[in-house]
């Protein structure tokens, strides 16, 4: 594997898992990454979803961190709009004091939640407008100079906690291209924008004080397995458990013949969509799919959500993947 692959983990929780496994699962997740040799491990930010466990994101990445040595960690992302620019310099300062060199702060400016979660959040439905100043704003607070007159981040100040800009759109490639950052395409979930934005961005890019050539991070979905029957049958629970997310609410529980109805549907074809670019099998034929995935998305960097059923399964797929790219070991 010619590229580096990173983690992105969705801190799920499972069927019959509580949210104190899923955390001993990231933790678990991130030190066999560190020994494995994965560049870094992200977590998303996502709210009112009964079945991921990464809502305080920054609070996750201070325990992992806590539990590991030398990997890198971060947001992949934090949803700025719902935060003010200063709080999270404030927490990622802290992050990046007690664990230098380690933190990254991935950036978006979706809400990861619904609308009712929007209001909960006390978050205006306007404040995605202003995400190109909140970030300024913020990378103001970490590298300086502030942009607000006598207010500065402490801790922040002068970390220079290393940003990036997530994406499923133009939008976000033309910002970050403007911007001199890396961008990272959600690919692993909203597939349809990455050739148009990856383009977009290495055409439009302008080098900045953190960065001075494109870096591109693209996300896909990985299920490696010892066989390839196992890989696609645990595939297809992926599927399953997304239409319990999707179609009951988080709550609701579907049988697997009726989740396999919906998925059949035109309705739960979005789902399959969503997972256009998912590599699925033994280590073999997701190296395979990688390699050519890199190509296709242009990609300096893959960063991969491991999708397979349990913790254990997941852990597997994370170590088999690794030997099969020939990962440096710790």
């Amino acid at each position: 594997m010619t590229l580096p692959l990173s983690i992105l983990d969705l801190a799920t929780i499972g069927k019959g898992q509580t949210a104190a496994e899923s955390f001993a699962g990231s933790v678990a997740m991130a030190q066999s990454a560190e020994r494995l040799g994965y560049r870094r491990v992200w977590y998303a930010e996502h709210h009112n979803m009964s079945s991921i466990a990464s809502s305080a994101t920054s609070v996750l990445i201070a325990h992992v961190a806590a539990h590991t040595e030398t990997i890198r960690l971060g947001a992949g992302g934090v949803m700025l709009p719902n935060h003010s620019p200063l709080t999270i310099a404030e927490q990622f300062g802290t992050l990046e004091t007690l664990h230098p060199g380690r933190i990254d702060l991935g950036l978006g400016r979706a809400p990861g939640s619904d609308q009712n979660t929007m209001r909960a959040l006390r978050r205006d439905p306007l404040s995605a407008d202003s995400f190109p100043q909140d970030v300024l704003e913020l990378q103001g607070y970490l590298t300086g100079p502030t942009r607000i007159q006598g207010v500065e981040a402490t801790p922040g100040k002068g970390t220079n906690v290393p940003l990036y800009i997530l994406g499923s759109s133009l939008f976000g490639a033309r910002l970050a291209a403007q911007l001199g950052l890396p961008y990272a395409f959600a690919s692993h979930f909203a597939p349809n924008a990455l050739k148009d934005a990856v383009a977009l961005y290495r055409r439009e890019f302008k080098p900045s004080a953190q960065l001075d050539a494109p870096h591109v991070i693209a996300g896909v979905n990985v299920i490696a397995a010892d066989s390839a029957s196992e890989a696609q049958e645990m595939m297809q629970a992926t599927k399953r458990a997304r239409v319990s997310l999707f179609f009951g609410g988080g709550t609701r529980e579907f049988t697997d013949d009726e989740a396999d109805m919906i998925l059949d549907s035109p309705q739960g074809q979005h789902v399959s969509q969503m997972m256009t670019y998912s590599a699925v099998g033994t280590p073999d034929a997701v190296l395979d799919y990688l390699d050519g995935f890199g190509r296709h998305a242009d990609a300096d960097e893959l960063i991969v959500a491991h999708q397979s059923t349990g913790t254990e399964a997941r852990l597997r797929s994370v170590e088999l993947l690794a030997q099969a790219a020939g990962l440096a070991r710790v």
